[in-house]
């Protein structure tokens, strides 16, 4: 099976065309198709010689990612679902706003750190993306809104600090100005935790911004809903945390799904409250989406609302994040784990 030419690092694309006895400066050409011109093949790149077509064409593959479905919410929102070259299903989401338009990515096929109300690994994990899968789902939900992407998340399937090397490299190419040209802060990880990761990606060099499903601020709690706090307990969490902000200047957001009867309560509260003064943290509540497989429910708008108010009156900035697409299923893995239960049925009938 071919390689897909946007696995390659800039630095192996320029090296790649000497190798071929091309000038250095066609690695720029073909960069510029790839990742401002959205093209899927070679045959797309008018301005290269035939000769180097064919060349490209005998090693590597220029396509994206193939929709199996999409979907668009009320307000606005848009799930797709992809078939990877293996046939594999991942999600992504488009989120269109005034301002911006942000892309949530996913950075694994199914996940394995289970959080119980996530439905992202549900079904298991099946294997890492990589760094081309990555940034084709950018790639194609640019084709598909006809819009500038102002935005990416890595909130979608998976946990990115598990796959930390292809999110790194997809987090370059995203960024590079002869990449798609996104800043750095225009970048969110999201992690369940993995100190490690943590470590490498404030090492990278980018000021992307860090958030962390913290989701409990005590870790009895957080080793139910979050299993990861079982290795990377809150007294390694919190520090390294904190050393991200220290060494990068970016504010860590803490996500806080507030969960009926789990972690909502006023002594939650002031335990989450204590824990984001400590990392000068900002924190952003969300009244659960829970996978309908889980058994658990989202917390009342009332409940919430207490809980909210109680962070802010202890000087916490804190924001009720407004859920987007809940009717077409655009929490992680929702979307796959329903086409996947509906492929099953229809092949066994």
């Amino acid at each position: 099976m071919k390689k897909n030419i946007r696995d390659l690092s800039f630095e192996e694309l320029s090296l790649l065309m000497l190798e071929m006895g091309e000038p250095r400066h066609r690695s720029k050409q073909i960069s510029k198709w790839l990742y401002r011109k959205n093209a899927l093949s070679f045959s797309e790149m008018t301005d290269l010689p035939k000769r180097l077509t064919e060349k490209l064409e005998k090693k590597f593959s220029a396509g994206g990612l193939v929709e199996r479905e999409s979907v668009v919410s009320r307000d606005g929102t848009e799930k797709f679902l992809w078939s990877l070259k293996d046939d594999v299903l991942v999600e992504s989401v488009l989120i269109p706003a005034k301002e911006r338009t942000t892309v949530c990515v996913s950075s694994q096929a199914g996940c394995r750190f289970r959080c119980p109300f996530c439905a992202s690994g549900t079904d298991g994990f099946t294997r890492n993306l990589t760094c081309g899968e990555i940034v084709a789902q950018v790639i194609m939900m640019r084709r598909a809104a006809r819009a500038r992407i102002t935005n990416v998340v890595f909130m979608g399937m998976g946990e990115p600090m598990d796959n930390f090397d292809n999110v790194a490299g997809a987090i370059k190419t995203i960024n590079h100005p002869e990449g798609i040209g996104i800043a750095g802060r225009k970048i969110t990880v999201s992690t369940c935790g993995i100190v490690p990761g943590i470590r490498k990606l404030k090492d990278l060099g980018i000021q992307v911004e860090l958030s962390v499903s913290l989701h409990a601020a005590e870790d009895k709690l957080r080793d139910k809903l979050v299993p990861a706090n079982r290795k990377y307990p809150l007294r390694a969490l919190i520090p390294c945390l904190r050393d991200y902000f220290d060494s990068t200047g970016r504010v860590v957001t803490l996500e806080y799904a507030l969960i009926k009867g789990m972690n909502d309560s006023l002594s939650d509260s002031d335990s989450l409250a204590a824990v984001a003064k400590g990392l000068n943290a900002k924190v952003n509540l969300i009244r659960c989406n829970v996978s309908d497989r889980s058994g658990y429910e989202a917390s009342p708008v009332g409940i919430a609302e207490i809980f909210r108010e109680r962070l802010a009156s202890k000087g916490v900035k804190v924001t009720m994040r407004r859920p987007r697409g809940a009717d077409i299923f655009a929490s992680c893995g929702q979307l796959a784990a329903k086409r996947l239960s509906r492929d099953t049925e229809e092949g066994g009938k």
